[in-house]
């Protein structure tokens, strides 16, 4: 469909978008399994010693770092469009938790990069089935925004958490690591220490970090046990998968019809 032809979006194509605003809105009912284990999400996070936040915030950087050297050059990319196996990864992801459950918080770190991992390879599959380039650093970079639309906590008060706000927030760090990739490839990102490609990093590890701390927080509660270390992890990849596919629904339409259009459409869609 030309774009100079087109004035508005197809009525089709608006239920995708409102949709997909619809789970960019409405994304905490995801994370409502971790608010009822335990009842203190909401107070606990604020409660941890600065040590230990500061410590999730450097974990939270440390596995993206470890999740962008081992998927992003490792995807298959031959299926083209092929549907998603959203459930195969949740399962991956459920049964991390399972495990990290069963050992508490002494097995958080390893849990949390076998998950993110897992929900990195889930949201790049998305990617692919809304007719993404896996082999372009582009498609690659907005699979790793993905872990920076967290969604609206009280913990993120100094972040615009909103769709389009995210993706202007980091849109310098994403510009810059783009270039830094096409000259130096994603491998460079094992290279140095203050590239461009850090930097994203710790810009999407900045927001992904407030998901992480409450997923710490659930699971240090003792009696979480592993039935509940799978119900937390379960919750964490549903989200990031509803992320994903809005943000590549999303990244579709603008293909199609123009970021302008696309982004002036979205936020005139009101929600019930």
């Amino acid at each position: 469909m030309s774009t100079s032809l087109v004035t508005t979006l197809s009525e089709a194509d608006l239920i995708e978008l409102k949709s997909a605003k619809q789970k960019m809105e409405d994304i905490s009912w995801a994370m409502k399994g971790l608010n009822r284990i335990g009842g203190v999400l909401e107070t606990g996070i604020d409660k941890l010693p600065k040590k230990q936040q500061k410590w999730l915030q450097e974990l939270a950087h440390k596995v993206l770092h470890t999740v962008v050297k081992a998927n992003l050059k490792t995807m298959n990319k031959a299926k083209t469009n092929a549907a998603p196996s959203n459930r195969t990864y949740k399962a991956l992801v459920t049964s991390s938790g399972i495990v990290g459950g069963a050992f508490g918080a002494t097995a958080f770190a390893l849990d949390l990069t076998v998950a993110t991992k897992f929900m990195m390879r889930s949201i790049m599959d998305i990617a692919r089935s809304e007719g993404e380039d896996l082999s372009s650093y582009d498609t690659q970079l907005a699979c790793l925004q993905v872990l920076a639309l967290g969604g609206k906590s009280k913990h993120d008060d100094n972040l615009d958490t909103g769709y389009y706000a995210t993706r202007v927030a980091l849109s310098s760090a994403v510009k810059n690591a783009a270039a830094y990739a096409s000259k130096h490839g994603v491998g460079g990102v094992l290279q140095g220490s203050n590239n461009a490609l850090l930097k994203l990093i710790g810009a999407v590890a900045s927001r992904f970090s407030i998901q992480v701390s409450e997923k710490f927080v659930a699971q240090a509660i003792p009696v979480i046990g592993a039935a509940g270390g799978g119900s937390i992890n379960l919750a964490f990849i549903n989200h990031f998968q509803h992320m994903a596919k809005a943000h590549f629904t999303i990244r579709r339409l603008e293909r199609q019809y123009g970021e302008v259009m696309v982004k002036g459409a979205y936020e005139s869609i009101q929600l019930n």
